[in-house]
């Protein structure tokens, strides 16, 4: 348990385990050089040749998006582990702050798509997946700002 009142390290665990899911997710979609993931929307022909003519491999985008889940939940458990702990404030909010905003527009997407339908066709459980990662983030970035603050006295 973290001294510092407030501080709580499951929700940075839920973000790792999270993370791996969707790396493991966007590998097994690689290894078919498939654009989506596993239970969301299936992805149409046409994008799929569009994606790979316009912007790259769809192999090379899914290896790219796995390797950001593990960097992900590599951040995410560094705010819970002593040597994260030990890496500098700054770059590790900024870092976040960053994780935040990117990982927040993206469920944000599933949100807004989920409930409303303005989107791809993610359905109201992937809505309630983005809520919940939002939430998720939210708490593992507070929790880390707590835990680390500097105590003056």
């Amino acid at each position: 348990m973290d001294a510092s009142p407030g501080a709580r390290r499951w929700p940075a665990y839920a973000v790792a385990v999270l993370f791996l899911a969707y790396a493991v997710g966007k590998a097994a979609f690689a290894l078919d050089s498939r654009l989506g993931f596993p239970g969301g929307p299936v992805v149409p022909a046409a994008e799929h040749e569009r994606y790979a003519r316009d912007v790259m491999g769809v192999a090379t985008a899914q290896w790219s998006a796995a390797a950001s889940g593990l960097a992900g939940a590599c951040l995410a458990l560094a705010t819970v582990t002593a040597p994260g702990r030990r890496l500098p404030r700054l770059p590790m909010l900024l870092a976040l702050a960053g994780m935040l905003l990117a990982v927040g527009a993206g469920a944000a997407i599933m949100v807004v798509d989920g409930f409303v339908g303005l989107g791809v066709g993610w359905q109201w459980y992937h809505g309630i997946l983005g809520l919940v990662m939002i939430g998720l983030l939210v708490a593992m970035t507070r929790s880390y700002v707590v835990a680390t603050r500097r105590v003056t006295g």
